[in-house]
């Protein structure tokens, strides 16, 4: 004969249909596991991907020297290299901003005869080699090319200048800033702006007072993508660019050309130089969204 089974309060599932406190202790179910294992599986990915690879590169660095480190990072070239990288990115990065929003918008909010091909082809940047953009960018934009042969004629010069490099950098981060856009701004509801045109604002007041502050932190994330991947651009550069030292010589170049050399201590020393600015911009950049957060949040 066996004992009466004793039905405690913490095992009864109480009265209420949600966890109450006879069900203190208990976990709810989860489709993947609990924090701990997910914690520790991401950790150990991105050390394995991201932070350790980074370790290797800083370490490696430093066997040139502190004083050898600071002698190329004052090199003229080196910094000629890295003024051209960062700051054709950041004007590449603008320019995409802008024009990337537009093209989010009319995709997203008009319906027009080819719209799902134009939307086809802002993925090309994606997955086309980036030596082929650069080679069709450079017979494009060339002297006796199709834009640049009328474009030499008013004294303007692409190909084979630092003009290029923005050209080339503005093609393969397009999409990054209209694939962050197009689903916040499908998000936005049009009844918002059809309050505000009632209570009397203009298209410029809705704009700037309606939509713009729903699309700022998407805004600032397509701009940092398109800024990060410009950088670290190198394939769709090297065509259009010239690689002339002092003038349209990219850092990345600047590496490959130190690899060629065998001196990997320079070679990894001019790659933490390149890290240690794109942490600082996109750490500035985490920052402004933090605040714009605190500041919509605060409005509200």
């Amino acid at each position: 004969m066996t004992a009466p089974r004793t039905v405690t309060a913490a095992a009864s599932p109480g009265p209420g249909p949600g966890p109450g406190p006879a069900r203190r202790g208990w976990r709810a179910p989860s489709v993947i596991p609990g924090f701990g294992p997910t914690l520790g599986i991401t950790l150990g990915y991105l050390g394995l991907v991201v932070l350790i690879p980074l370790a290797a590169l800083v370490w490696r660095s430093t066997e040139l020297g502190a004083a050898a480190f600071w002698d190329l990072a004052r090199d003229p070239r080196t910094l000629a290299a890295l003024r051209t990288s960062f700051g054709a990115a950041l004007i590449a990065a603008g320019v995409n901003a802008v024009f990337g929003a537009l093209v989010a918008w009319v995709l997203v909010r008009y319906r027009f005869a080819g719209r799902r091909l134009l939307d086809a082809v802002v993925d090309l940047p994606f997955a086309l080699p980036t030596a082929v953009a650069g080679i069709a960018l450079a017979a494009l934009y060339g002297p006796q090319g199709w834009l640049g042969k009328p474009l030499a004629a008013l004294g303007i010069q692409v190909a084979y200048a630092p003009a290029g490099i923005v050209v080339a950098l503005v093609f393969v981060g397009l999409p990054f800033v209209v694939r962050t856009l197009q689903p916040v701004i499908a998000e936005i509801d049009r009844e918002w702006e059809e309050a505000a045109a009632s209570l009397g604002a203009r298209r410029a007041q809705t704009v700037r007072r309606v939509i713009a502050p729903s699309l700022l932190p998407a805004w600032a994330t397509g701009f940092a993508l398109a800024l990060a991947r410009g950088v670290g651009e190198y394939g769709s550069v090297i065509f259009i660019a010239g690689n002339l030292p002092h003038v349209s010589e990219i850092a990345p170049l600047l590496i490959v050309i130190k690899l060629e050399e065998f001196n990997y201590p320079a070679a990894t020393a001019v790659g933490v130089m390149m890290l240690s600015i794109s942490f600082a911009l996109l750490l500035v950049i985490n920052l402004l969204q933090a605040w714009n957060r605190r500041r919509l949040t605060d409005a509200r």
